[in-house]
C-alpha cells in the first residue's frame, strides 16, 4: 500500500482562492484546514471537500501552519496556501514522490506567480522555490513572523512541475498585502534590534530604488509588460514601507525614552 498523502492549509477569509485550491488537490487522501476565524464563506466551502475543518486562534504564520501539520495522518504532507492550487502536471509528480521508496525527504516546488492575471515570469518572480512537500515529522516551519519557511531534516530534491500562486489578484488586495508585510518586517528587525543605520536614508531612498533596477532590469521584469512594471514597482514600495516603519519606531521609541 502507498504511503498517505495529507494536505495542509490555513485559512482566514479565503472565499475567492480556496475553492480552486482545494478543487486541485481533492485527490489527495486527507485535507486538513485550520481556520482562524472566517467570516466569509471559506468554512462552508472548505466542508465540501473535507470533514477536517479545526478552528484556531491566530498564532503566528508559523505556529498556525505548524499546527496543521501537527494534525495530519498522512506520512507525506504538502502544505498550502489558499492561494496556492496545485497545477495537474504537480499532482501527477508528487504522486509519484510518495509512492517511490528512494524518494528524497523534502522537495522544493517552484511558483508561477500570477498578477492581474498574467504570468510573471521574470524578475526574480519565477521559478521562485518553496519547500512544500515532506515527509511528516521531517518537516517543520521555523519561527519567524514572516516569510516563515520549512526545514527538512534530510536529503532535499526538487519537483519539476510548479504550483500557482494567485496572491494577488487586484492592486487593492497587494497593497493592503504590502501594509501588513512590512508591518511584520519591522516586527522581524525589532526582534534582532533596528540600527540608525538600518532605518537611515540610505535604505529608505536608495534601497528601493536599487530594488527596482535589479528586478525591473537587471532580472529582466520589463519582459512582463504592464503587469510587470507594476508588480516590481509595488514590490519596491514594499521596501520602502518597510524601511520607512522602521525609522518611525525608532523616531517614536526615542521620544518615548526621551
Amino acid at each position: 500500500m502507498s504511503p498517505k498523502l495529507s494536505i495542509a492549509i490555513v485559512t482566514c477569509n479565503e472565499e475567492p482562492n480556496i475553492r480552486r485550491t482545494l478543487e486541485s488537490v481533492k485527490w489527495a487522501d486527507e485535507i486538513v484546514v485550520v481556520d482562524s476565524g472566517s467570516t466569509d464563506k471559506t468554512v462552508e466551502i472548505c466542508r465540501e471537500y473535507t470533514d477536517k475543518v479545526i478552528y484556531q486562534e491566530w498564532l503566528g504564520f508559523s505556529s498556525q501552519k505548524n499546527f496543521a501539520i501537527d494534525n495530519t495522518k498522512g506520512e507525506w504532507v504538502l502544505s498550502l496556501d489558499a492561494d496556492e492550487p496545485v497545477e495537474p502536471e504537480l499532482g501527477e509528480e508528487i504522486r509519484r514522490i510518495v509512492a517511490s521508496p528512494g524518494a528524497f525527504d523534502g522537495y522544493r516546488i517552484p511558483r508561477k506567480t500570477y498578477f492581474l492575471d498574467k504570468q510573471i515570469r521574470h524578475g526574480g518572480w519565477y521559478p521562485d522555490y518553496n519547500l512544500r512537500l515532506f515527509r511528516k515529522g521531517k518537516g517543520r516551519f521555523e519561527k519567524r513572523a514572516v516569510h516563515e519557511a520549512i526545514k527538512v531534516d534530510g536529503r532535499v530534491g526538487t519537483t519539476e512541475h510548479a504550483l500557482l500562486h494567485y496572491a494577488y489578484p487586484d492592486l487593492v488586495s497587494y497593497m493592503t498585502s504590502i501594509n501588513k508585510y512590512s508591518s511584520l518586517a519591522v516586527n522581524v528587525l525589532t526582534e534582532k534590534g533596528i540600527s540608525r543605520f538600518k532605518a537611515g536614508w540610505v535604505n529608505i531612498v536608495l534601497r528601493p530604488f536599487s530594488t527596482f533596477i535589479l528586478k525591473y532590469f537587471l532580472r529582466l521584469g520589463f519582459l512582463d509588460g504592464k503587469p510587470g512594471l507594476v508588480l516590481n514597482l509595488f514590490h519596491s514600495y514594499y521596501v520602502f514601507a518597510k524601511y520607512a516603519k522602521a525609522w518611525e519606531y525608532l523616531e517614536k521609541s526615542s521620544r518615548h525614552g526621551a
